[in-house]
C-alpha cells in the first residue's frame, strides 16, 4: 500500500503566519503561529505551528512529500521593485519596509525550510490569491462554485474572480495593485485611529453607530466602482505608495480634518466614516458577486481574503439572494493561505483525488488546532496547586449552563483550538445574552476593549430562525443577520448620545447580542460538529428557554486567543471572569489563590 502524501502549507512574513498539514487531501491540522508564540498577528516563520502540525499528524518532517509556500516571492519582489522604480525617492519609505521580506526572507524560503526542518524536503510555491481561492473552494462541499477573493494585496492581485470544478480552479479576472478594496478599507481604519490589519473589525463594529454621509464623497473622489464591480482608486488621496501612511493630507482635507489619535474619544465623525466605507465596500462586493454568478453560471459562492471577514457584507450577499449557497473560509486572511497552498498542491501537483463530501464541509468545524487532554490539564493545575473539581461531560454541560444563567462569565476551553480569528466554542468566553449589562461588562472588565464592540451569539442550529432572519447555516460566525422583529424593543440612535449610554440601552429581549442596528453576527452550533458546546447550549435552553449564549474569543485586548492551560489560567485570573472550564476541570474564581503572576505575563503579551 502506498504511503500517504503529507503536504505542509506555510504562510509567513507579512502577518498571521500559519502552518497546515494535509494528508491525501484530508485536512489534519492547521494553526496560526501567534497562538504558540503569544505575539498577536505574529508574522515570523511558523516554527511552533509547524511542529504542532507534524505532531498532530504523527509524522516527522522527513515524511513530508512537500512544503508549499502560499505565494510566489519572485512576483512579490517584482511588484516591490517596480513600485520603487515608479515612485523614485518618494517611495523609499515603503521600499525600506517591504524590501527585507520581499528580497530577503521570502526569497530564501527554501533555505529556511531546510534549516528549520533539518531535512531535505521539496519546496513548492503557490500564488497568493490562488492559495486564497483553494483555501475556500477545496474545503467546501461544492463540486463547482464561483470563487471571490478580495484582500489588500498578494503578489500583484488584490481581487480575483475564479471558477472551481472538481480539482480545478480557473482564474477568470483579476484586479491588480495599487487598486485594492482591502487597502481602501484599511485606509479608513487607520484614519479612524485603529491599527491596520487588526482594527478593521473595530471599524465594521463601529459602522452601525453612524450614517453613511461620506459615501458619495468616497464614490466621487476616492474610488470609482463600475457596474461589474471592478474599481480603481484615486491614488492622489493615498499614501501607501510613497509613505508609511495609508493616507495623505489630501485625504485628510477631503474628510474633514486630521486622523483621530489612537485611544482618543470617538466622535460622530468616526462613526459616520465607518458607516460610509462599509456601505461602499458592500456595494463593490455585491457587484463583484453578481458578475461572478453571471460569468460562471453557478449560484454557489466561495469567498476568502481579508475582505471576506467582513461578515456584514457577507450577510447582505445572502439576504439579497445573489447566490443560493455560500461557503467562506473561516481563516479567510493570510493564515488560511497555508491551508489553501497545501490543498492546491495535493490536488494539482500530486494528483490526489478530491473525494465527494457527504457532510457540511471538509473543514471539521475549523477545530484544527492544538487540544489538551484532561491529564495534561490536571498536571498543570496540580503542579501549580490550583484548586479545581472534575465533572463528567453531562455534569459539565449543566454546570456551565447554570453558571451562565446565574449571570457568571465563563472561560471555556474544551477540544481542539479553532483555526482562524473567530472563537467557536473551543477557546471562548461565554455570558448570558438576556442580561443588558453583559456587553459592557465583558468589554470593559473581561476583554479590556472599547465598550461599543458587539458580541456574537452562539445559537442551537434548530433555534436560529427563532431569533434571526437567516436562511442559511452560519457555523463559522461569518454572516451578520437581522434580529427577528418579534424580539426587538423600541430603540432609536441619538447622534448626541455617548457610546457607553447607547451600548447600555437594551435593543431586544437578548440585548447582549443585539447590535444598535438590530443585527447579530451569528454562529449556528451543530451537534455533529461540536457536541460538548451543543449540549451546554441545550442545557441553557432547558434552564432559561433560550437556546443562545454570548460568545467572544478567550483573550484580552492585544493578546491572541488562549492556546494552553497556562494561557487560559493567566487570562482567567487577569480578568473578572467567574468560572474557568478546561476540559473536565472546573475552576471557580473565588476558590483560587491570590494571583501574583503579573510580572510573568506583562513581558510576554504585546498590548494593542
Amino acid at each position: 500500500m502506498a504511503s500517504a502524501k503529507h503536504i505542509l502549507g506555510v504562510s509567513a512574513f507579512y502577518h498571521d503566519s500559519a502552518a497546515a498539514l494535509v494528508s491525501d487531501g484530508e485536512i489534519i491540522a492547521a494553526a496560526q503561529e501567534e497562538r504558540f508564540s503569544r505575539k498577536k498577528h505574529d508574522p515570523r516563520f511558523p516554527a511552533n505551528a509547524i511542529n504542532y502540525c507534524l505532531e498532530e499528524g504523527g509524522i516527522e518532517a522527513r515524511d513530508l512529500a512537500a512544503v508549499v509556500f502560499y505565494e510566489n516571492p519572485i512576483k512579490t519582489m517584482d511588484r516591490v521593485v517596480q513600485m520603487l522604480a515608479e515612485t523614485g525617492e518618494a517611495g523609499l519609505g515603503p521600499w525600506l519596509e517591504g524590501a527585507p521580506g520581499a528580497l530577503g526572507t521570502k526569497i530564501r524560503f527554501d533555505d529556511l525550510v531546510a534549516n528549520e526542518l533539518k531535512c531535505d524536503v521539496p519546496v513548492l510555491y503557490s500564488e497568493h490569491h490562488l492559495s486564497h481561492a483553494a483555501s475556500t473552494y477545496f474545503p467546501s462541499a461544492f463540486e463547482e462554485a464561483g470563487i471571490l477573493t478580495v484582500d489588500g494585496v498578494g503578489e500583484w492581485a488584490t481581487t480575483t474572480l475564479a471558477m472551481g470544478r472538481g480539482r480545478e480552479i480557473e482564474v477568470l479576472e483579476e484586479i491588480h495593485f495599487p487598486h485594492s478594496l482591502g487597502l481602501l478599507y484599511s485606509a479608513f481604519t487607520q484614519f479612524c485611529g485603529f491599527r491596520v490589519n487588526s482594527g478593521e473589525y473595530k471599524l465594521m463594529g463601529l459602522a452601525p453607530y453612524g450614517r453613511p454621509v461620506f459615501a458619495d464623497i468616497i464614490r466621487d473622489e476616492l474610488v470609482a466602482i463600475k457596474p461589474d464591480g471592478s474599481f480603481a482608486l484615486n491614488l492622489e488621496y493615498f499614501g501607501f505608495l510613497d509613505s508609511l501612511s495609508m493616507t495623505n493630507s489630501r485625504f485628510h482635507e477631503l474628510l474633514g480634518g486630521e486622523p483621530r489619535e489612537a485611544e482618543s474619544r470617538l466622535t460622530q465623525r468616526e462613526c459616520d466614516l465607518a458607516a460610509s466605507i462599509q456601505v461602499v465596500t458592500e456595494e463593490a462586493v455585491m457587484k463583484l458577486v453578481e458578475t461572478l454568478v453571471r460569468t460562471t453560471g453557478t449560484r454557489n459562492l466561495c469567498m476568502a481574503g481579508g475582505v471576506a471577514l467582513n461578515c456584514v457584507a457577507n450577510g447582505k450577499v445572502i439576504r439579497e439572494g445573489l447566490v443560493d449557497d455560500i461557503w467562506i473560509q473561516p481563516a479567510a486572511g493570510d493564515a488560511g493561505g497555508a491551508l489553501g497552498a497545501a490543498m492546491l498542491a495535493s490536488y494539482k501537483y500530486f494528483d490526489i483525488p478530491r473525494a465527494p463530501c457527504n457532510k457540511r464541509d471538509r473543514q471539521n468545524g475549523s477545530y484544527l488546532g492544538a487540544g489538551y487532554s484532561n491529564a495534561e490539564v490536571k498536571a498543570y493545575l496540580d503542579v501549580n496547586e490550583k484548586p479545581y473539581q472534575v465533572l463528567e461531560n453531562e455534569e459539565r454541560a449543566r454546570y456551565v449552563a447554570q453558571s451562565i444563567a446565574d449571570g457568571k462569565i465563563v472561560g471555556y476551553m474544551v477540544g481542539r483550538m479553532e483555526f482562524g480569528p473567530r472563537s467557536l466554542g473551543s477557546r471562548s468566553i461565554l455570558g448570558d445574552p438576556r442580561n443588558q449589562d453583559t456587553q459592557s461588562t465583558m468589554n470593559l472588565k473581561i476583554k479590556y476593549r472599547e465598550s461599543f464592540r458587539p458580541f456574537a451569539p452562539s445559537v442551537l442550529d434548530y433555534r436560529s430562525k427563532d431569533y434571526f432572519d437567516l436562511e442559511s447555516d452560519s457555523p463559522y460566525m461569518l454572516l451578520v443577520a437581522p434580529v427577528k422583529e418579534e424580539i426587538r424593543l423600541p430603540f432609536e440612535l441619538n447622534d448626541e448620545e455617548d457610546l457607553v449610554d447607547v451600548v447600555n440601552r437594551p435593543r431586544s429581549s437578548l440585548p447582549a447580542i443585539t447590535h444598535v442596528d438590530f443585527s447579530a453576527r451569528v454562529q449556528t452550533v451543530h451537534e455533529d460538529t461540536k457536541p460538548d458546546y451543543f449540549n451546554m447550549l441545550r442545557e441553557f435552553e432547558k434552564i432559561t428557554g433560550e437556546g443562545v449564549v454570548v460568545n467572544t474569543s478567550f483573550n484580552v485586548r492585544g493578546e491572541p486567543p488562549v492556546c494552553s492551560p497556562r494561557d487560559a489560567y493567566v487570562c482567567f485570573m487577569r480578568t473578572e471572569m467567574d468560572v474557568l472550564v478546561m476540559e473536565n476541570c472546573i475552576l471557580e474564581k473565588t476558590q483560587q489563590p491570590a494571583f501574583d503572576d503579573v510580572a510573568d505575563w506583562r513581558g510576554e503579551y504585546e498590548l494593542d
